[in-house]
């Protein structure tokens, strides 16, 4: 199988597996323990969590503290729900091309304004604003369709209002810099070949939260609950070779591209073509029955939209967003693709894909 869903996760990378194997102690280690436990064992896991904590320290800004939670949607959760701002009334402002981590849980407070993106994808900075916000809340590049949001103009803005800038940097952390003007970010370990299950904020250091999960203290009082040095370490060891490989990662990233594009020269591209990541490909083809595609690539694994509402029947929110009619969202999919795709496995994807579309005249 050729899999070509890197937005959606990503392979674990063998350092991590490795790294997480040497904390999956069985009853003859001594690297099964609580790291919130006082004694050697303890602290031994202590301390291998506060390697991982410094590794993904590495992927933010310098002036912030990482805290650990188990995914981005909880992070998100964290940073809007804990917010002083936000548990106070102000307003809470988004772009209409958010995760539904972002959306639903700013829809579910109450209090918010919506920011419409450009037909590229792309918001303007000179958005019309509501003039009291406490928090704006903005992805750096998102999951459908690739576009990359101008978060430093974004940021001015936030900042003339007073608001705090949350950034979902999911699909960036590891690729490109997350933004030196945040005050929050959050991210994800499985979308950067970590393991499935932890996530983390980071949060500038002076900004105070108000805990969502409460019980033991842990995390800075933050996010009760026993972490994983397993899923810690693995995180650790993903995002310091993420780090370490970003360059290389990159100029693979750009070749794959480079196939994808001549392969589908004759579809329409959803979203700006120089604004965006080129780890992602989304493009329709008029007519296509994408359900149908898919069915017949099953060599192929790809989307036909957000992995996180797959199966829901409705029409992507983000394609909506730029203007795209039923129809033409519905003959969209997306291609991802990263570190461990060969240009071997993204030239015979593309030739499958693009035989099964031709069957469809």
């Amino acid at each position: 199988m050729i899999y070509l869903d890197y937005q959606a996760t990503t392979p674990l990378a063998p350092e991590a597996r490795d790294a997480m194997l040497a904390w999956l102690g069985g009853p003859d280690s001594d690297t099964f323990g609580n790291p919130h436990s006082p004694h050697r064992m303890g602290r031994m896991a202590a301390a291998a969590v506060q390697v991982a904590r410094e590794q993904v320290a590495k992927l933010f800004p310098p002036g912030g503290q990482v805290i650990f939670t188990g995914s981005a949607t909880e992070a998100l959760n964290l940073a809007i729900r804990g917010n002083a701002a936000v548990r106070s009334g102000e307003h809470i402002a988004f772009s209409a091309i958010e995760h539904a981590a972002v959306i639903d849980t700013v829809k579910a407070i109450g209090n918010w304004t919506e920011l419409p993106v450009g037909a590229d994808g792309v918001i303007a900075p000179d958005v019309d604003m509501p003039r009291y916000v406490g928090l704006l809340a903005m992805m750096q590049v998102n999951n459908e369709i690739g576009t990359i949001q101008p978060i430093a103009e974004m940021a001015k803005r936030a900042k003339e209002t007073g608001a705090l800038l949350l950034v979902d940097g999911v699909q960036a952390a590891g690729k490109i810099a997350l933004p030196q003007q945040a005050d929050m970010i959050a991210v994800s370990a499985h979308k950067l070949h970590g393991p499935k299950g932890i996530g983390a904020l980071w949060v500038r250091d002076g900004l105070s939260l108000i805990p969502h999960v409460e019980g033991g203290g842990q995390e800075q009082g933050l996010r009760s609950g026993t972490l994983s040095p397993a899923l810690c370490a693995g995180f650790g060891a993903a995002a310091a070779l993420a780090v370490e490989r970003q360059q290389e990662d990159a100029a693979h990233i750009e070749s794959l591209w480079q196939i994808a594009r001549d392969a589908f020269s004759g579809w329409t591209l959803n979203g700006s073509a120089e604004q965006r990541w080129h780890g992602n490909l989304n493009i329709r083809k008029d007519g296509l029955d994408v359900a149908r595609l898919m069915s017949e690539c099953r060599e192929v694994m790809f989307s036909a939209g957000s992995a996180c509402a797959s199966g829901s029947g409705r029409t992507s929110h983000v394609l909506r967003a730029i203007g795209l009619s039923d129809a033409q969202a519905k003959s969209s999919i997306r291609l991802g693709w990263g570190r461990y795709t060969t240009r071997e496995d993204m030239q015979r994807a593309c030739s499958i894909i693009l035989e099964a579309a031709s069957s469809q005249r």
